[in-house]
């Protein structure tokens, strides 16, 4: 059985309709659900772009990277320091890169 069982049939001028399509490519929805959530008032993010999405993976990255380190550096009471530093480096260029993307 349907969950939804209400058809609504809307008509767009080529205005509309290419301003829909435009809005609906950024969130990254359906049409339909696109036009759900706006129905109900639920603000619609815009999908992030394919470099945050690598930037944040990078960054979840370093972070077990350096989890890892600290879970080492307690059990043996010594720290991996060039290691460590690599690490750090590598998160000070992500954070870079989207402090870039913001400003």
């Amino acid at each position: 059985m349907r969950n939804r069982n209400r058809r609504v049939e809307v008509y767009f001028n080529d205005k509309e309709y290419s301003e829909l399509v435009r809005r609906v490519k950024k969130s990254g929805l359906c049409r339909e659900e696109y036009m759900r959530q706006s129905a109900m008032n639920i603000p619609i993010k815009e999908m992030p772009q394919l470099e945050f999405m690598d930037i944040l993976k990078n960054l979840r990255q370093i972070n077990n990277n350096l989890n890892q380190i600290a879970l080492k550096a307690n059990s043996i009471g010594f720290i991996d320091a060039i290691l460590y530093r690599k690490n750090y480096e590598c998160l000070q260029e992500q954070i870079g890169k989207i402090i870039d993307g913001i400003y």
